[in-house]
């Protein structure tokens, strides 16, 4: 109805788990026969590595000495996946799925889906190509198709419990490097069937009380974005404003990119 685009929370913490595993490369280089969850706990448990899911489950499982058991969840179990996978202590996860039943894990970090500012208006665009892509065709070229989105700036919002980081053991480290990988997730995942993608803004509310000092609500609406031409096609096309003054007590603001 409103034509709006959407990038789905899932589409943002695979970028994130793409920029913690790449750090994890970086600052270990090649250490030889040491698993690399031993070596910094920055492990990704939802990554294309060619083991499957109930693989590693079953591995953290046997770690720590448990057993096959589908109905009751093993505690240890569960905290030694939160102990080797940067990404389920963040994010949380589903290990009840194989034999070694880890239970379920609620992430601290919760995101939700980015909603355009203003309608997005797809476009699709026919392309040539002189690859033939089955032999014995009698042709020169083949038609294909690129779709593209002219310009879309979007606002997403997250949400963090320091009670439930407690429970999975999320650390200050852990956190840094969340806010870190957010604000660089894109640099290190360019495509051409993407374009040019990068985050223009980051507010962080911060409480001093563990409950929340504040509704979410009120303070995510200090954050605004209004487009000032009819069809805009860059960032100058919008007024972008974080208002900061009059926070109520207990709340500070961040910004990491304003």
């Amino acid at each position: 109805e409103t034509l709006q685009g959407i990038v789905t929370d899932v589409c943002l913490k695979r970028k994130i788990r793409n920029y913690v595993d790449l750090s994890g490369q970086e600052e270990d280089g090649d250490a030889l026969g040491v698993e690399k969850t031993e070596r910094n706990l920055r492990g990704i448990f939802v990554r294309d590595s060619g083991v499957a899911l109930n693989t590693k489950i079953r591995t953290a499982a046997e770690a720590v000495g448990a057993t096959k058991d589908k109905k009751n969840k093993n505690r240890d179990s569960r905290a030694e996946m939160c102990r080797r996978y940067y990404d389920i202590r963040m994010f949380g996860g589903v290990l009840s799925t194989g034999d070694y039943n880890s239970g379920q894990v609620r992430g601290p970090m919760q995101l939700t889906f980015s909603r355009s500012i203003d309608p997005i208006v797809p476009v699709e665009m026919a392309i040539t190509r002189v690859a033939i892509t089955k032999e014995g065709e009698n042709k020169e070229t083949e038609i294909g198709r690129k779709a593209s989105v002219p310009y879309g700036l979007y606002k997403g919002k997250g949400f963090f419990s320091p009670m439930l980081a407690k429970d999975t053991g999320v650390t200050p480290e852990d956190l840094k490097l969340f806010w870190t990988a957010l604000a660089n997730m894109f640099e290190n995942d360019r495509s051409a069937s993407r374009g040019d993608m990068q985050i223009r803004e980051v507010a962080i509310f911060v409480h001093d009380n563990p409950l929340g000092n504040a509704p979410s609500g009120k303070l995510f609406g200090r954050l605004t974005a209004k487009s000032t031409v009819k069809a805009p096609r860059e960032i100058g096309h919008y007024d972008v404003a974080v208002d900061g003054e009059g926070l109520p007590e207990g709340v500070t603001l961040v910004r990491l990119l304003g």
